[in-house]
């Protein structure tokens, strides 16, 4: 009688620990749709800062903060970032409608 209990308890432990596991994953669309929305959002705030970083730069200039060649450099290595951020988000932006369907 012992061992019944013992393995039922066994049983039911590991039917705990066991079904989270198993309910994610019959549902990967959802967390799919989660993770794309989450890189959206992240790319969303990684273009905003990039335009923060490029409104900076030209205030620094127009302070005589930064010498014309200089604002050259940096704003052309601040504006190659921001594009290719904005392809990630256009990319980014095409699966999450696609994985919702439109």
């Amino acid at each position: 009688m012992e061992y019944v209990l013992l393995a039922l308890i066994v049983l039911a432990l590991a039917a705990f620990v066991g079904a989270p596991l198993l309910r994610r994953g019959r549902e990967p669309q959802a967390g799919g749709e989660e993770r794309l929305a989450a890189r959206v959002a992240a790319l969303e705030a990684r273009k905003e800062s990039k335009y923060r970083e490029i409104r900076d730069a030209e205030l620094d200039r127009a302070a005589g903060k930064l010498s014309d060649s200089d604002f050259d450099a940096v704003d052309d290595e601040l504006r190659s970032e921001a594009v290719e951020i904005l392809r990630e988000l256009d990319s980014a932006e095409a699966e999450l409608r696609q994985a919702r369907g439109g």
